[in-house]
């Protein structure tokens, strides 16, 4: 048996596998036991909250997804490629022009400079870029320092890549970095430092002190920043500082970008890395064997926007930075105690020194079925034992939905 059609062969026995009951046989052989990282995991506490929300009618402030839709004229863009008959592969790295605009959005933005045709890798999706550059970066064996509470998506793919995520514990209420922790992760085998800023779930921007603290590592270590900054545009009260415009950061960073998150278009899954070309170069060739390219209108829609779009932006993160405050508002006239929030579109509300203290997952089930309001406990987002004691609640809704969560949770604030 050839490899390709053992793998086949081991495809089929996994789905009727699945299918079959205790004592069962396949053929006269007993299945084997599916690939341990991914088969081993639950279902996503986002999936479970929502399925959750769903039963009992409640207003979903858990996962995190716009009520409303984007530029209409990103939409206009890729409807007229669609209808233009341009619907064949695109190239893998990406349509030259969304590379193009891309590389004019991060220069006009922060002043970094990149090569459209070297340093832009465009993906279907943040979560696939970052799929791509820890399994075309980190081998087996490698350390990847996290930060936790952390995106769900990081630990499973550092495992598969044959990583040993190390996490680093940001600690409520203000979730901020202890240098001292930082450079105790750090070992021989740290190879990347992966961070999120602005930071899901804790709801935070790091500030630039806290990244030079993390360029410094980095350096000592000699390690890649792989930097997840979906929410770069969704800052209040400050201005994003990408890490890589830090001195010593640029030859050995990666930035990961969203257009989902900058145009409220979660649903278009479209990402891109960009970075010094000897790394994108790596990360290309992972991609290449994953998704391999982007739906192309959906790629000249989002590079109308990115040259286009700047005004809707600002306005999305001003009226965004106003629910924030409204909702904080009400929840804390509740007499729920509101943690910083400094950027993302997420919100976090402190247990402690109530009856739910230690016991976020069980007020969030609580509040879902009583109170008909879906919220999702931090305790889902740590690579260790986690803190129980923070629920987070996404504020990116219309004002209608966000007063309708108020009336509900006030029966419920103490």
């Amino acid at each position: 048996m050839t490899r390709n059609e053992r793998v086949k062969a081991e495809a089929i026995w996994t789905i009727l596998a699945s299918e079959a009951t205790e004592g069962d046989t396949i053929g006269g052989l007993m299945p084997k036991a599916p690939a341990t990282v991914f088969a081993g995991l639950g279902t996503t506490i986002f999936e479970s909250m929502s399925r959750l929300a769903e039963t009992h009618r409640a207003i979903n402030l858990g996962q995190g997804f716009p009520d409303e839709g984007g530029p209409s004229g990103v939409v206009e863009e890729a409807r007229s490629f669609l209808l233009a008959g341009n619907n064949q592969y695109p190239p893998m790295a990406g349509l030259v022009t969304l590379r193009e605009a891309i590389a004019r959005h991060e220069d006009r933005c922060y002043g970094l400079t990149r090569d459209p045709k070297t340093d832009v890798l465009v993906t279907s999706g943040a979560t696939e870029a970052l799929a791509s550059a820890l399994l075309g970066l980190v081998s087996p064996g490698d350390e990847v320092i996290v930060f936790e509470p952390l995106y769900d998506s990081y630990v499973p793919i550092i495992r598969r890549a044959g990583g040993v995520p190390v996490p680093v514990r940001l600690e409520p209420p203000s979730f901020r970095l202890d240098p001292a922790a930082l450079a105790r992760a750090v070992s021989e085998r740290t190879r990347v430092i992966l961070i999120n800023d602005p930071m899901n779930p804790a709801a935070k921007a790091f500030d630039r002190a806290e990244l030079e603290d993390v360029v410094r590592v980095a350096d000592s270590a000699d390690a890649i920043i792989l930097c997840d900054e979906v929410y770069e545009h969704l800052v209040y009260g400050r201005e994003h500082v990408p890490i890589a415009t830090l001195p010593g950061a640029g030859d050995r960073t990666l930035k990961v970008g969203s257009a989902g998150k900058i145009f409220s278009m979660t649903g278009w899954k479209v990402g891109w890395l960009t970075g010094p070309a000897a790394l994108v170069s790596v990360v290309a060739r992972a991609h290449q064997y994953l998704t391999f390219t982007t739906p192309p209108n959906l790629q000249a829609g989002v590079a109308w926007g990115l040259d286009n779009a700047s005004a809707w932006v600002d306005e999305l993160t001003r009226t965004l930075g106003e629910k924030r405050d409204k909702f904080a508002a009400g929840l804390t006239e509740l007499g729920m105690s509101v943690l910083p929030t400094t950027g993302t579109y997420f919100l976090n509300v402190s247990l402690h020194g109530t009856e739910w203290e230690g016991r976020d997952a069980e007020y969030c089930r609580h509040l879902t079925e009583h109170r008909g309001v879906a919220a999702i406990p931090l305790s889902a987002f740590y690579v260790g034992e986690p803190v129980r004691d923070v629920v987070r609640f996404c504020f990116a809704k219309r004002y209608e939905v966000l007063d309708g969560a108020l009336a509900r949770l006030a029966h419920a604030a103490r």
